[in-house]
């Protein structure tokens, strides 16, 4: 059988934190490679943190890398699956931020649009056949929301890589504990939960971080045909 390894971005994230701790824990994924700006404050036995710009992703040899953190031999085996193009790549991406957070539009779209699309056209020619992405519900190209718009547009660049599948999952108001607050977002779960309690709205309930994350292994598991996939927060609820 064909060996499973997990490219997973976002991992500091509400849903990434979670999709990493659901890698961990599943015997499909040999390996999970997480690339950020900066190592987690984590360990695991499958775990390999990879340091990545994200402006330069397209310069990044994955086995030069691998190597240089492979200094007691732990990965040989990893490292000769990537050469020999003998494992089956799954990607994983939660990728975002808030235009606060980001300082600006413009840095907001780099981050949610670039570096997402970025990544998932570098984890193709790694020779990832899965991807899979966290958007958001309400995403629409042509919304008039920035943020849904850019959501939207991220959806539709990610529909042009020929990933055996794609999995683009909406989630509405993410519940969980954050490390930083988001106000805007606090409120709208409480208002959310209200108008889910009354029976109104339900595709709009608000969702926990770690059922997003068990989809995201769900679909990435499930799916063996060719295709493009929108799974919606009723989904995922109902999963």
């Amino acid at each position: 059988m064909t060996p499973k390894i997990a490219f997973v971005t976002g991992g500091s994230g509400l849903v990434g934190m979670q999709v990493l701790h659901q890698l961990f824990t599943d015997p499909t994924y040999r390996y999970v490679i997480s690339f950020g700006r900066r190592d987690l404050a984590i360990k695991h036995d499958k775990l390999l943190q990879i340091t990545v710009d994200f402006e330069k992703l397209h310069l990044v040899n994955l086995v030069e890398k691998i190597r240089e953190r492979n200094m007691g031999g732990d990965h040989h085996s990893l490292v000769a699956w990537l050469e020999e193009k003998s494992v089956e790549i799954h990607g994983f991406c939660s990728l975002g931020t808030t235009i606060k957070k980001a300082g600006s539009k413009e840095k907001f779209y780099q981050i949610d649009h670039d570096y997402v699309v970025d990544f998932a056209q570098w984890a193709y020619h790694q020779g990832a056949s899965k991807f899979l992405y966290v958007s958001a519900i309400g995403a629409d190209p042509q919304s008039t929301l920035f943020y849904n718009r850019v959501k939207g547009e991220t959806e539709e660049d990610l529909k042009l890589i020929a990933f055996h599948y794609l999995g683009i999952f909406q989630p509405s108001v993410l519940l969980g504990n954050r490390r930083e607050a988001r106000l805007g977002e606090e409120i709208g779960a409480l208002v959310m939960r209200g108008v889910s309690v009354l029976g109104l709205l339900k595709k709009y309930k608000p969702i926990y971080d770690h059922q997003v994350a068990k989809a995201m292994l769900y679909y990435a598991k499930r799916s063996s045909v060719k295709m493009i996939e929108t799974i919606s927060n009723q989904e995922m609820h109902q999963l």
